[in-house]
């Protein structure tokens, strides 16, 4: 059977970045489809202690935004708050998720998600000084990004690069909060 790590980079690296707003994609999971695979993955892994953290960040990576929205806002801790953050910059509302990013602090996971998308910004330094200063990760820097390429068209180069950035913040959150 394939690890619990390996089936969820499955599920979230499917159907491809999310939009940074609040829209749907095709190809991702049903909610109900998703709760059930989740159910059986934790199952069959004696399910991990942050369950329920994964299942909201996933819910929010399939486009769920509500259904995400009620698990996290009732998981009181830096990681609730993390995907609590995340969530409200793709509703948009930015000012509350910098709440919740100021309520987050340091995250852990922080550190690997700078390692990750340091490749990213070949084409973009100025964005690169922005959202990694002095090398570390900036929550704040990035809503700001999210909210001034609000209006850009999807097919931007930089709208792009920032659904790049935000798959890696999910993927480094996932990846904590499996370890």
């Amino acid at each position: 059977m394939p690890s619990l790590f390996t089936n969820l980079h499955v599920h979230i690296t499917q159907p491809g970045p999310a939009a940074l707003g609040p829209e749907s994609r095709s190809g991702t999971l049903a909610q109900a489809d998703l709760n059930h695979r989740l159910d059986e993955l934790f199952k069959h892994h004696h399910q991990p202690a942050k369950a329920e953290l994964i299942r909201a960040l996933l819910l929010l990576w399939h486009d769920h935004l509500d259904a995400s929205h009620v698990i996290s806002q009732g998981i009181e801790n830096p990681d609730g708050s993390f995907v609590h953050g995340i969530l409200h910059r793709r509703e948009p509302d930015y000012w509350n998720s910098k709440y919740w990013f100021r309520r987050v602090g340091q995250h852990p996971s922080f550190a690997d998600l700078a390692r990750r998308v340091e490749p990213l910004f070949v084409s973009d330094a100025q964005l690169a000084a922005q959202l990694l200063p002095d090398g570390a990760w900036d929550a704040f820097a990035f809503v700001d990004a999210v909210e001034a390429a609000a209006g850009k068209p999807t097919t931007d180069a930089r709208h792009q690069l920032l659904r790049l950035i935000q798959q890696a913040e999910t993927e480094a959150a996932l990846d904590y909060f499996l370890a």
